[in-house]
């Protein structure tokens, strides 16, 4: 278990840090062709994403890294966007979230599956501002077992390509 100031704390399943948002399409938000904006979508991820750290931690988090987003489907102009996320592991003071992105065609009540992405966050101190614990996470279902094991995955792959990325730019520095 996790432990902040000398004490244990207390796990929380998935279930506790289910979010979900939508929100309707407007021009604003499209490009020429009608479709959502990519940034519009990756940032929409990071407020889904955010919302599930903080109800996990019942803390301020900030986002560390994205994973991956992958674009399956466009959203067009007048649909409305779901996003719905989740934690699906958490290490020390860090959280995978998982986030997919829906799009429904307000007439025919048609769901996509336009959107999925990883997204790491830190939970942070509110008084030091530094990275704290974070409680643990109870996995029940074999769908968030699958899930948190695919997360370890992905953060051992991003440790080390973090690692390689360290050494390239201290090779570099050396050759100036």
């Amino acid at each position: 278990m996790n432990k902040a100031a000398g004490m244990e704390l207390k796990g929380k399943p998935v279930s506790a840090s289910r979010s979900e948002m939508s929100e309707v399409v407007l021009p604003a938000q499209t490009n020429a062709l009608g479709k959502l904006l990519g940034g519009h979508v990756m940032h929409l991820v990071d407020i889904a994403a955010a919302m599930a750290a903080c109800r996990h931690s019942n803390s301020y988090v900030v986002t560390a890294s994205v994973d991956s987003i992958d674009f399956r489907n466009a959203v067009n102009l007048g649909e409305i966007v779901i996003l719905k996320s989740q934690v699906n592991r958490v290490f020390t003071t860090s959280m995978e979230i998982g986030v997919e992105v829906f799009s429904e065609n307000v007439l025919t009540g048609e769901r996509k599956h336009t959107t999925s992405a990883f997204v790491t966050f830190v939970s942070i101190d509110e008084k030091t501002r530094q990275p704290k614990p974070v409680r643990p996470l109870i996995v029940k279902t074999a769908e968030e077992k699958k899930r948190f094991a695919e997360a370890a995955a992905r953060r051992e792959a991003r440790l080390e390509l973090r690692a390689r990325n360290q050494k390239s730019d201290a090779e570099i520095k050396s050759k100036k």
